[in-house]
């Protein structure tokens, strides 16, 4: 099967290629940008979306910005193949949506020097892609959706005072994770509250491993910027709310899929951004070595209104409790668009 799909991929990459070539009449600049999803989820096509959005906003008589998107649905196979036909396709830029497809594009642009702009990648330093959020130091640069995981907890406790057993709900091989895990287990050791780690490396497992912390009757659960959770969210956050545990996560879109409070960054915006800086660099030629990552105000609770009702929460109460630690608060239903 992923020899089919490899095949597949090559054969309409070239021809989207030869199209290019043969049936443009524009005669000003243009620049091919080879952009890559990590998988199908709320926030990382949310980013996607307003990448594309605001690249389409740019073109005008003088330059246009041609985009080429895939998803390689957390398929590293799929992954060097689609960075693979961006190359053969001589695409001016790459996008990288999320941390797996940052650290591929670095590993093959290395000889190359085809400018990269990662979207979504929490920590980037410690993932090796940049020597510092100031100067990346190489071909790559873009923004960072860095969750400040010691306000979400600033919520937790917020709203139950009593809480002392929380789950740690991740995927042990997302990169995503491991700084706020790091950070959630040290908060939580200082104010003496029980931890239960429960893992998995795809929906099935998390699945499991969400059904292990209700078993366990923890008083709340913590997801960080987690992309298998996300995957898995819709699936498990009902025997969730029906257990009265609140689900905080760190993105919007864990809202959307029905958690009880997402909080971070503005994803729409984080879009628009790296849109931004792929327009910059492009068409005035700066260095991504020299340009610096971009990082966001951490600060925006999304509450899932029918989740908060399961739990036997009144929003406006929940409302009270969290504007002192929030920038901003929000309200959605679970599957409403953004």
């Amino acid at each position: 099967m992923k020899k089919v799909l490899n095949l597949a991929l090559t054969a309409s990459a070239l021809l989207l290629f030869a199209g290019c070539q043969k049936g443009s009449q524009f005669e000003g600049k243009t620049y091919r940008i080879g952009i890559c999803n990590y998988v199908d989820d709320a926030s990382l096509n949310q980013i996607v979306t307003n990448i594309e959005s605001t690249l389409e906003a740019a073109n005008n008589e003088e330059v246009r910005f041609e985009r080429l998107y895939q998803n390689c649905q957390a398929d590293s196979v799929v992954l060097n193949q689609i960075i693979s036909n961006f190359i053969v396709q001589e695409v001016d830029l790459m996008v990288a949506v999320a941390t797996p497809v940052a650290m591929a594009m670095q590993a093959a642009t290395e000889d190359s020097q085809i400018p990269v702009v990662f979207a979504a990648v929490s920590d980037p330093v410690s993932a090796g892609l940049v020597e510092s959020l100031e100067r990346p130091g190489a071909n790559l640069t873009g923004t960072s959706d860095y969750l400040d995981t010691e306000a979400i907890f600033n919520l937790v406790f917020a709203l139950d005072e009593t809480v002392d057993k929380v789950g740690l709900l991740y995927d042990v091989g997302q990169d995503a994770s491991t700084a706020a895990i790091a950070t959630a287990k040290t908060i939580l050791s200082e104010k003496g509250v029980s931890i239960i780690e429960s893992t998995g490396t795809n929906v099935s497992e998390i699945q499991q491993a969400a059904k292990n912390l209700v078993s366990q009757g923890v008083d709340a659960i913590f997801t960080p910027s987690d992309n298998t959770v996300m995957e898995a969210e819709l699936s498990i956050y009902e025997d969730i709310a029906n257990a009265k545990i609140p689900h905080y996560a760190g993105a919007d879109a864990f809202a959307l899929n029905g958690a009880f409070c997402g909080y971070g960054v503005d994803y729409a915006n984080l879009g628009i951004e790296t849109g931004e800086m792929v327009i910059d660099i492009l068409e005035n030629e700066k260095k991504p070595e020299t340009y610096p990552v971009k990082t966001f105000d951490n600060g925006i609770a999304t509450i899932n209104t029918e989740t908060c009702a399961k739990l036997g929460y009144e929003i406006e109460q929940v409302k009270d409790v969290f504007s002192p630690y929030c920038t901003a608060i929000k309200t959605l239903t679970t599957g409403e668009s953004f």
